[in-house]
């Protein structure tokens, strides 16, 4: 078994849903050594969040914003962690619901996804910094 870990540095993202799969193929190419494995990657943050999703037509990604928004409003009158803005507590919420994580299978050196998949940076923030990735490639 082999195990390969890369630290990725993503640029700060604007609020939406953002296709990183590229990024994240850069930071580990030894995925190509591994024939049957799994790509674990994890964000370091708690108001932004990885998820997968359709890679073609960029309007699902609109549409997963403006549905989240909705789902996990802003201004609620209950939120009592306020203190970082208006959009930090949704943000929290809004990560938890899609998780820090995923992990995609890996065949004969690519990712093994569907068609249309590719990994998302869902940035819940309103004015983001840059977001720390960890990106683990494990198999045989």
């Amino acid at each position: 078994m082999q195990f390969f870990q890369s630290q990725l540095q993503l640029k700060p993202y604007p609020r939406g849903f953002h296709l990183i799969t590229k990024k994240v193929l850069q930071a580990i190419p030894e995925i190509e050594q591994i024939k049957v494995g799994q790509l674990h990657v994890f964000i370091k943050h708690t108001s932004a969040s990885l998820t997968i999703n359709e890679n073609a037509d960029y309007t699902v990604r609109t549409d997963f914003e403006n549905h989240f928004n909705v789902l996990v409003p802003e201004h609620a009158s209950y939120y009592e962690h306020t203190y970082e803005g208006v959009d930090d507590m949704p943000a929290h919420i809004k990560a938890s619901l899609l998780g820090a994580s995923i992990l995609v299978p890996i065949t004969s050196g690519r990712l093994n996804l569907g068609i249309w998949q590719g990994i998302y940076l869902c940035e819940h923030r309103d004015h983001a910094s840059s977001r720390n990735l960890v990106v683990t490639a494990f198999g045989i």
